[in-house]
């Protein structure tokens, strides 16, 4: 473990560039503690504060321009790779789409302290025709915003964090198993959790080539368009005949949709 230690304090740099790389590009390892410790560390002499948190916005920058690249020139498909890589795309692909649709970019200042939204900003920005310098501006100011507070609190509390680590240390490669082994159990839990919702969403699901059959022999079928208006935005098409209603709008307009003939709903 003392190697461990002193690995960290002589490339402390490297992994902190690369920690918050690889979270921001959607990895799930929490860039927070990497902060805080990069903080307590300055906090001891062993970083220079400023550097790491400059250090912490260029990876945050670069990956982030990755993602609104992406988004910008292969449009919504880009959800769908966030959905691959994600633990939780579906809850924060939404919730993006709903701060999107309050703050427009300003958004982009409070994305990183909430989870999820730090991956499916950028490319969403990119996908509804944000400006690369504008969006630079707002990211680049989050991403300071978001290193500069939780590094500034490692700062403060250094003392602090290093009573609770050094207990902590002396327990070695011990604490770094349990460590690892909760990382482990709690991406295993969130697959799981999301194969068992797939797998009852395809007991009620209709392909398209079904749909299509039903409508062409003129079965009485009421198709819903559910799709968040943000997403409508970046691709304006809809099924001739169906119903537009927002997800957004479901529950003040339920009464719209019949309820004596065969529904389908689409969305995302």
């Amino acid at each position: 473990m003392d190697e461990a230690i002193q690995f960290l304090l002589r490339h402390g740099y490297s992994v902190l560039f690369v920690w918050v790389l690889a979270e921001q590009i959607g990895l799930p390892l929490p860039a927070v503690p990497i902060l805080v410790a990069a903080g307590a560390l300055a906090g001891f002499g062993r970083l220079n504060a400023a550097f790491a948190i400059g250090l912490a916005i260029l990876a945050s920058l670069l990956s982030d321009t990755v993602w609104y690249q992406i988004g910008r020139h292969r449009g919504s498909r880009v959800l769908q790779l966030l959905c691959r890589i994600s633990l939780e795309p579906d809850s924060c692909v939404r919730r993006t789409e709903e701060v999107f649709a309050r703050y427009g970019p300003a958004s982009l200042l409070v994305a990183k302290f909430i989870p999820g939204l730090s991956t499916a900003a950028p490319p969403l920005a990119g996908i509804f025709g944000m400006r690369l310098p504008r969006f630079l501006m707002f990211d680049g100011s989050g991403a300071l915003l978001w290193a500069g507070a939780f590094a500034g609190l490692g700062y403060l509390f250094s003392r602090q964090i290093e009573q609770v680590a050094s207990p902590a240390l002396r327990m070695g490669t011990s604490l770094a198993g349990v460590l690892v082994g909760c990382l482990a159990l709690y991406i295993l839990w969130k697959y799981v959790q999301r194969h068992c919702f797939l797998r009852q969403l395809r007991i009620a699901r209709v392909t398209p080539e079904e749909l299509k059959r039903k409508l062409d022999a003129g079965e009485d079928v009421v198709i819903v368009d559910l799709r968040h208006s943000l997403d409508f935005q970046g691709e304006p098409h809809t099924i001739p005949g169906s119903l537009r209603l927002p997800v957004e709008e479901l529950e003040q307009r339920h009464q719209e949709i019949p309820n004596n003939r065969d529904i389908v709903l689409y969305c995302t």
